[in-house]
């Protein structure tokens, strides 16, 4: 008999599976399934006895804004879009021996990107957008996604600056250009693909909160070990509720392991509810507070565009 399940993850943002057909499109990236636990043996496992969480958790996130666009005209007729970009990053540090959280630090950066020889930064009333030069043609379309580099290079500024001894780092989302941070993993809320065959898949779809599937080895260009983690507060349904984490290529086998032991004891005392957060329970209580302080940081969005268009207008 067909089932429903009604996601916890509210339907404005999605779904937590994402992509195609959702986690049933298979992903084309190379897997290996054998190094915790051969393929043939998968089964849910929960932490070993003995495993507590670090004393601190550092959670870091980044968010990003798109303040106008605009458009040069060269010397010689040609013409290149430009997108003005507000971006900040966070940290929050919290402290589990004393049960305490703290912003431990926040950066707000501004940045024009354009293909544009010629432009350079825009002055609009008290703030700087500094020219970030994109190679190729600097398609409008395309301009947005060169956001993430200097976002994930300010977040590893940010957290670099909190890190303590036996810490653990959490970044919000893939690893990407952080993955030679020591005691550090990525955390997927939404799942895009579906890497593991069928068989497999059922494994992670039977776990219980608390519970996590085998280490595998994805291997992608920004992949490495990576494990799926059911949170408590999830529906029901298969795929509510389960996450993603990873960490880097370069660790061994037994580090990896380690590593998500240590996640599996640490990452569902954050997990949000439904009545508080509408992403619950993939939405991480500390990364949820991080990001509307990060959002109120960027500033009065209408002033910046104002401020903008003025700033054009006396150019021109």
């Amino acid at each position: 008999m067909t089932r429903l399940y009604m996601d916890t993850w509210a339907a404005s943002y999605g779904a937590a599976f994402q992509g195609g057909d959702g986690p049933s499109s298979p992903s084309t990236a190379k897997i290996e399934t054998h190094h915790e636990v051969d393929t043939e043996a998968w089964h849910p496992i929960v932490a070993p006895e003995g495993v507590r969480p670090p004393d601190v958790v550092l959670l870091v996130d980044g968010v990003q804004r798109v303040d106008g666009t605009l458009s040069t005209e060269e010397d010689d007729g040609a013409s290149f879009p430009g997108l003005a970009a507000s971006y900040a990053a966070g940290v929050v540090r919290c402290d589990l021996a004393r049960g305490a959280a703290e912003l431990a630090g926040a950066q707000v950066a501004r940045a024009l990107f354009t293909a544009s020889p010629s432009v350079g930064d825009v002055i609009a009333g008290q703030v700087r957008y500094a020219v970030h030069k994109v190679s190729g043609s600097g398609e409008l379309s395309k301009l947005q996604g060169s956001v993430q580099g200097p976002l994930t290079a300010l977040e590893v500024e940010i957290s670099a600056t909190a890190r303590t001894d036996g810490d653990l780092l959490v970044v919000d989302g893939p690893l990407r250009g952080r993955r030679h941070l020591p005691r550090t993993i990525g955390y997927v809320k939404t799942q895009q693909s579906q890497y593991l065959p069928p068989a497999l898949a059922l494994v992670v779809t039977a776990l219980r909160p608390w519970q996590r599937s085998p280490v595998f080895a994805l291997g992608t260009a920004w992949g490495g070990w990576s494990w799926y983690m059911r949170l408590p507060g999830s529906s029901g349904a298969p795929w509510s509720g389960i996450v993603r984490v990873e960490c880097s290529p370069d660790l061994s086998i037994e580090q990896a392991v380690e590593l998500a032991n240590l996640s599996l004891v640490t990452l569902p005392r954050f997990a949000s509810t439904s009545y508080k957060d509408p992403r619950a329970p993939q939405n991480l209580i500390p990364i949820a507070g991080l990001e509307r302080r990060l959002r109120g940081l960027l500033g009065d969005p209408r002033l910046l565009h104002r401020a903008l268009t003025l700033a054009t207008a006396r150019l021109t």
